[in-house]
């Protein structure tokens, strides 16, 4: 077996322990590369939880309330500025919105529930067991590797593509470049992320909203079997990434180590959408 055929078994191990705790298996055709969102999900959320304030947004907006709707979230996050101070900003890029209401000519609007202290208030745990968890492989994500962009502008992005991409409620939280074991095979991850991930696209010099700073994904993984490191910010071959280990070390050396199965498991409750968004 060569090593891409080890990454793709690699890739449905990791879809499998997804879905098998509730996550739902999303097509790179559903995602809106311009606005970086699951469409799906962000509408689905909102009507499922909050169908009082959606009838009212449907009354502000009559023609096409939900591609306004769409078009008003990713205002609010591609307002996200990296050096904010002030409180207001606290509300912008995907962190803000997803931890903050959005607030559009009276209407209100949470694009996610957090996990409840108790359970005292049922509506509350109600909304929370609503959240939408998905997971998108083979995502190409660049708005402008289209023919149609070439045609207009002369000039056209790589149709580079991620592995793996989670969503929470249709925003993107998180990115995942895998490589099978061999040799440096979580580095050759991280050479990726470093040389082919570029939040403002070389050719085309238009930004990308998924890798862009706070507007996009919050953290990106580089990831083998044995090893994990992670980045929340990509900025080319300056990109500095952390371990995020604490996983699985290799059997070889630790015989008496955890399955892949808990090694997978162990990963993915650390980047708990929870976890990842108060982090």
């Amino acid at each position: 077996m060569d090593n891409k055929s080890k990454e793709i078994v690699f890739q449905n191990e990791m879809i499998e322990q997804l879905v098998a705790n509730g996550w739902l298996l999303g097509t790179p055709e559903k995602y809106n590369r311009k606005l970086a969102l699951y469409e799906e999900d962000l509408l689905g959320f909102v009507k499922d939880t909050q169908n009082t304030q959606w009838q009212k947004y449907r009354k502000l907006y009559p023609n096409n309330p939900e591609q306004k709707f769409l078009e008003r979230v990713a205002n609010q996050l591609n307002k996200a500025n990296p050096n904010a101070t002030n409180k207001e900003m606290h509300t912008f890029g995907t962190l803000g919105v997803l931890r903050h209401e959005l607030r559009d000519r009276g209407t209100r609007f949470s694009l996610c529930q957090f996990k409840p202290e108790h359970d005292l208030n049922p509506d509350t745990l109600a909304r929370y067991e609503k959240n939408r968890l998905r997971v998108v492989p083979e995502l190409v994500y660049s708005p402008w590797a289209t023919a149609a962009h070439l045609a207009e502008t002369g000039t056209k992005a790589k149709k580079w593509r991620i592995d793996l991409v989670l969503f929470v409620n249709g925003l993107p939280v998180a990115t995942l470049e895998l490589k099978s074991e061999f040799k440096q095979a979580v580095h050759n991850a991280i050479h990726q992320y470093k040389t082919t991930r570029f939040p403002i696209d070389p050719a085309t010099k238009n930004p990308e909203p998924l890798l862009t700073f706070k507007r996009g994904a919050l953290v990106h993984f580089a990831v083998s079997q044995y090893e994990v490191f992670m980045t929340t910010r990509l900025e080319g071959e300056e990109t500095f990434f952390l371990p995020f280990n604490n996983c699985w070390i290799k059997p070889a050396l630790y015989p008496w180590q955890r399955s892949r199965q808990e090694y997978l498991k162990s990963f993915f409750r650390r980047i708990g959408y929870a976890g990842v968004l108060s982090g």
